[in-house]
């Protein structure tokens, strides 16, 4: 019987490290908003990040949900974006009262629509740290590689130079010499 037991936790095992590789990203990767962008801005001035991030999402959106459950969710994912970036979510369908990166008050729907343009979800806007959108994704990544290829496409200011397709195939291409 023991041999049995020590069978199945040697099966078991490699999954262990899975499920501590994640985290819940409502406490790992998103921070509280103040609800005022402006004043968003100015922490992440004082923290020296990078900018802003915000995820523009709804209620039902599975892109969403396979984001925040399988990219979001993954600890070196977590801790690469919480040291450059402040993150944010706005639902484009929320009536909650938020100030833009100007002091405008408005709702998140109008925030996310008029501003913005977004119609579809997930969107990932990146803020420099005057409020100027700077990249923007549309959708989910494949998968937590290449979330982080985004935000290193950001950090690096490749996003200057080039599009994300670009960078990401060039990323792709040199992982391909490197096997």
């Amino acid at each position: 019987m023991s041999r049995y037991l020590i069978s199945i936790a040697l099966l078991l095992l490699p999954f262990a490290d899975i499920a501590a590789a994640t985290r819940d990203p409502g406490d790992h990767f998103f921070d509280q908003s103040l609800g005022n962008f402006s004043d968003e801005l100015e922490v992440a001035r004082d923290e020296g990040k990078k900018g802003v991030l915000i995820m523009f999402e709804m209620d039902e959106c599975p892109f969403c949900h396979r984001m925040k459950t399988r990219v979001l969710n993954q600890v070196d994912v977590q801790d690469y974006f919480k040291q450059h970036f402040l993150i944010y979510t706005v639902d484009i369908e929320g009536d909650v009262e938020i100030a833009d990166f100007r002091g405008n008050t408005m709702k998140e729907k109008d925030f996310a629509f008029k501003q913005f343009r977004v119609r579809a979800t997930p969107v990932f806007g990146f803020f420099d740290l005057e409020g100027k959108m700077i990249a923007r994704f549309t959708g989910a990544t494949n998968d937590a590689q290449e979330f982080l290829w985004l935000g290193e496409f950001v950090v690096n200011d490749h996003y200057k130079t080039t599009n994300f397709s670009r960078y990401k195939r060039e990323k792709r291409r040199a992982l391909r010499k490197v096997r």
